[in-house]
């Protein structure tokens, strides 16, 4: 809410023109709006209240003056969230709209209609908001955004656009309001459609449009603006470069990630937490686990889901003691943790196959901190002991869940029973899974390898009729890898890339030399119906091989090459990949769908456990 005329900020010469005003027998209505003005600005709207009710009774008339009866509906206004302080007070939204009314102001006054819309908006009364909004005389830019933003904070986006569209002058304010209200309610393209009709954009309206791609899981769109941004010469505000960092780490883009750290190192931007804790996640997810280890251990203040950020970041790594230790310390420094931080604790339990461990943590949950498991935790308690080989406590658990298990429980037994080829657990939950989530094509591709690792090849027909009878369709593989700020994405078979030829001649030559060291191709895993050349072939074209052959192709021998996947990593590519890190004195950094794989010199940090 503005605030009318100039006005310092509140001092302690406010504090005595405050004792002056309460000792006064004729308190000065100019000095008394002074006063509030200053109270207000230091967001002290309760003492400009409690000074105006003070006087009151001495000065019954302060309330006839336009002045003071807008300081005190933006007071009131300030206070939305304490309803009772300010009926208490006798001067909430409804009494002083009264007064308001009696003395006239209400109709004549713009600032006093303004500080009215605002305040019964903030007390969640959108209707009398409208009300007041629609009895004004006459409607300014401030009004209408005052309104503008009563019905974005309710998500009433199209009540917001019906007043926009109706505005004869606009402002910056007024279209941000609406780009804003758009993203936070999902509707992107709508969003969008308001950010290119803009004729200027300040770091908001960015800001508001970056926030929106990365929420909507639209990073390659977030990091595009981003480039635009940079490209106009706005420079981001934390929030835009929290968005930006977000993307990054959906993508792999570390460059483009490095690139706002070094934006903030060379601007002197405070690395406040919700910043340093999107560097420490965006390091960790783009495969560079030093840097965010140093993100982290650089940040002067941390609150528990930094602290979260890194140990699952750390976890995700394969660095399970790394993380447990981290856990141990964030506890001795008086950091109550939270669910966020058990899926870290629990996951490197799991990668790490601390089974009698991770059932200390699973119970100190609820019996030691007072975190109430979620179906997440179960997810994690399944994974850990199917893995392990108990897949009968697994299944045990299961049962024994407070709540129905999901697709993601079934899931985690179904993968741990491919591990030690139990088909029997297997059937039990493809069952599930069949009717908690049927048309998800990895729960097929599983059950057919389980049947083919037991030989019962009517079992892989039964899968293969299934995926067809269903017209489930297969979600492709997608592998990017990040080259001169570009992200390269590539799917399986993929011949769309400009550098096509040259890539498909990288990979024959990287698939030669492979079968010369002794790679055999796993062709069991192939579903479809081909012959064994066929299936060979498919598994050379599969999405992390094409990214590989194009990390080869264009980086200097010896660089590290960073992909992300967003399926899991199949065996016949774990098994290339450990080969190729070898051949080639590459490492190699793969983030697939569950976890991250550092290969180095023919092997792998998870150490085929995964």
């Amino acid at each position: 809410m503005r605030a009318r005329g100039g006005g310092a900020a509140a001092r302690p010469e406010h504090l005595a023109a405050h004792a002056r005003l309460v000792k006064s027998a004729c308190p000065d209505a100019f000095v008394v709006t002074t006063a509030m003005r200053g109270y207000l600005r230091a967001c002290l709207p309760l003492q400009a209240l409690l000074l105006l009710r003070s006087l009151l009774p001495r000065a019954p008339r302060l309330l006839g003056n336009s002045f003071s009866l807008s300081l005190a509906l933006q007071a009131t206004a300030a206070l939305s969230g304490s309803v009772p302080a300010m009926l208490d007070l006798g001067l909430g939204a409804a009494s002083l709209h009264a007064r308001a009314l009696k003395s006239g102001f209400a109709a004549a006054d713009l600032f006093v209609r303004t500080a009215l819309v605002e305040a019964y908006a903030k007390a969640g009364r959108a209707d009398l908001a409208r009300a007041a909004f629609d009895e004004a005389p006459r409607r300014d830019v401030f009004l209408c955004n005052v309104m503008l933003a009563a019905y974005v904070a309710r998500g009433e986006v199209a009540e917001a656009r019906r007043v926009f569209d109706g505005m004869r002058e606009r402002d910056m304010v007024s279209w941000n309001t609406m780009i804003h209200g758009y993203a936070v309610n999902g509707e992107v393209a709508l969003a969008r459609e308001m950010f290119d009709a803009m004729e200027d954009r300040d770091a908001f309206s960015w800001s508001s449009m970056m926030s929106a791609y990365a929420k909507g899981k639209r990073s390659k769109d977030a990091l595009e603006l981003w480039r635009e941004m940079r490209a106009a010469c706005v420079n981001p505000d934390c929030i835009t470069m929290v968005s930006v960092l977000s993307a990054c780490g959906d993508m792999g883009a570390l460059a483009v990630g490095d690139e706002v750290h070094q934006f903030v190192e060379s601007n002197g931007v405070e690395l406040d937490v919700k910043l340093g804790t999107a560097l420490i996640d965006m390091y960790a997810k783009c495969g560079d686990i030093d840097n965010s280890v140093r993100v982290f251990h650089s940040m002067p203040v941390k609150d528990v889901l930094t602290w979260s950020s890194m140990i699952i970041g750390l976890a995700n790594h394969g660095l399970g003691h790394d993380a447990l230790s981290l856990f141990s310390r964030m506890l001795s420094e008086g950091l109550q943790p939270n669910e966020i931080t058990f899926i870290g604790v629990l996951i490197s339990c799991t990668h790490l196959g601390l089974v009698s461990d991770g059932k200390k943590y699973f119970s100190s949950m609820s019996v030691v901190h007072g975190v109430t498991p979620k179906v997440e935790h179960y997810g994690c308690m399944v994974d850990l002991l199917g893995r392990s080989g108990h897949i009968e406590e697994a299944r045990q658990l299961i049962r024994d869940m407070p709540f129905e298990p999901d697709a993601v429980i079934w899931r985690a037994l179904l993968g741990a029973c491919r591990i030690y080829k139990n088909v029997e657990v297997a059937e039990e939950a493809m069952a599930k899974l069949r009717v908690l989530d049927p048309h998800a094509d990895g729960h097929y591709v599983l059950m057919s390898n389980i049947y083919a690792q037991a030989n019962s090849w009517e079992g892989v027909a039964e899968m293969r009729r299934t995926l067809r009878r269903e017209s489930i369709q297969r979600i492709p593989g997608r592998s990017s890898i990040e080259w001169q700020n570009t992200i390269h994405e590539f799917v399986s078979g993929d011949r769309s890339h400009p550098r096509s030829k040259e890539i498909y001649k990288m990979l024959e030559e990287m698939m030669n030399r492979l079968r010369q060291a002794g790679y055999k191709p796993i062709t069991s895993l192939v579903l479809q119906d081909i012959d064994e050349q066929s299936k060979e072939r498919a598994l050379a074209e599969h999405s992390e091989k094409l990214a590989i052959a194009f990390g080869l192709l264009t980086t200097p021998p010896g660089s590290t090459l960073r992909i992300t996947k967003n399926l899991r990593a199949c065996e016949d590519c774990h098994c290339a990949i450990k080969l190729i890190s070898l051949l080639y004195e590459r490492k190699l950094i793969i983030r697939d769908r569950n976890r991250f794989h550092h290969f180095s010199e023919g092997q792998c940090s998870c150490k085929d456990y995964w």
